[in-house]
């Protein structure tokens, strides 16, 4: 497993102030740009056109979530806007392993999303297209929700088959992480957080990511 990684939505953020709001983040691993398309999910965020500025702005990566639908056809254009890595959900592929190569040769890495219905099993012969796996820790579409613990057993199947294939892939969770909740997740196997309004509600958003990252090292899982 790799060194826990902080990925702070920038959902939470105040978006009429995104550039200071991206600087408020630098300490962070990389800025989780949720992209939804009023569909997929009931609301409407932004599209690759704001994507690509947050890129040129960002003081770190980007870290694009794809809640649309029509990912086959959609997915290229977040690659193309300067994403340094974009998840797309399983529900919303119908060629998950071509989508996943494509952008792969686009020069991005490659995430599959899951919501919490949905099980990790029909991922297990095809982990190895990925780099990164999300469980989906509420479901998806809107912040500010409570961290579903019902999502744990299906973090350490995932991280088990991981392991047994002897892949080198994260697992992101995403929803109600905060001081309390990211412990629970780093256990279970996940290595990548996704933080919303625990970060961009505190007084110290910096400190913030500090405090989630060295919670989530001490109580990572060791399988």
């Amino acid at each position: 497993m790799s060194t826990p990684a902080i990925n702070p939505s920038v959902l939470n953020s105040d978006f009429m102030r995104i550039g200071e709001e991206l600087d408020r983040i630098a300490g962070a691993d990389r800025a989780h740009i949720d992209v939804m398309d009023g569909h997929f999910v009931p609301n409407l965020t932004f599209g690759p056109s704001m994507v690509e500025q947050m890129a040129r702005r960002s003081p770190i990566p980007l870290d694009a979530h794809l809640m649309i639908e029509n990912a086959d056809r959609e997915a290229l254009a977040y690659a193309e806007a300067g994403a340094e890595s974009v998840t797309f959900h399983l529900e919303a592929a119908n060629a998950p392993v071509r989508l996943a190569r494509e952008l792969r040769r686009a020069g991005v890495k490659v995430g599959v999303g899951l919501r919490p219905a949905t099980p990790v099993e029909p991922l297990l012969d095809i982990l190895g297209e990925f780099d990164m796996v999300l469980v989906m820790t509420v479901e998806p579409g809107f912040g500010g929700q409570s961290f579903l613990e019902s999502m744990l057993p299906k973090i350490r199947r995932t991280r088990q088959a991981i392991s047994a294939a002897n892949l080198e892939l994260s697992i992101q969770v995403d929803g109600g992480i905060k001081r309390e909740t990211i412990a629970l997740a780093a256990e279970a196997g996940a290595d990548v957080f996704v933080a919303g309004s625990a970060i961009y509600s505190a007084d110290d958003a910096a400190a913030e990511i500090t405090a989630l990252r060295e919670l989530a090292a001490a109580h990572a899982c060791r399988a």
